[in-house]
């Protein structure tokens, strides 16, 4: 029997379990809201944001493994193609086109088609310089992290900001070596 081929963004979201999209961005909505006004200042909501989400990150990852099938990537290009293409589409039902790389290949952006997060937000005069989608950018480190990529993740252009899309930098810090708990020689 030939081995399964890595599967489409498309295949998986039709074959995941689904929470109603309405309900998911209103509780998101009330997270967000309850870290404002628990901790009052924007820049700690951005902080708390990034920390849940890279929480969010570091478990969604064997999900991911587990459910798309995909071989090893070969680099941080094909990394960043992966997530755009299959892990948007997987976990959000929305993709992200790549680009803006660097010469070494280790930068990049992701433009985000849609925003399914965004859903019935406005944000008020108060909270501009909130990054209201911030778990976003902890989610993808987190879930790198997990496969050896540090990273650094941070919002270039965003709609709630005025601006005219949403983009995500993603940058590849170091590779980190996998360690093996154990030597086959010993």
């Amino acid at each position: 029997m030939p081995t399964a081929g890595p599967r489409s963004g498309d295949a998986i979201f039709a074959n995941v379990e689904r929470v109603n999209a309405e309900l998911f961005t209103l509780t998101y909505g009330a997270i967000v809201r309850q870290l404002l006004t628990d901790l009052e200042e924007v820049e700690e909501v951005n902080k708390q944001l990034d920390q849940m989400g890279y929480n969010i990150g570091t478990r969604l990852i064997d999900e991911f493994l587990a459910k798309a099938n995909i071989s090893r990537c070969v680099d941080f290009k094909e990394t960043a193609e992966m997530i755009a293409k299959v892990g948007f589409k997987m976990f959000l039902g929305v993709t992200a086109s790549v680009t803006n790389w660097d010469i070494e290949g280790t930068c990049c952006n992701m433009v985000l088609e849609e925003n399914p997060l965004v859903d019935f937000v406005e944000l008020p005069d108060t909270c501009q310089g909130l990054y209201y989608c911030n778990v976003l950018c902890g989610v993808i480190r987190g879930a790198l992290e997990m496969v050896s990529m540090k990273t650094e993740v941070t919002w270039v252009r965003d709609v709630l900001r005025g601006d005219d899309s949403y983009e995500l930098q993603v940058k590849l810090l170091k590779q980190v070596p996998q360690e093996y708990p154990y030597k086959d020689d010993e």
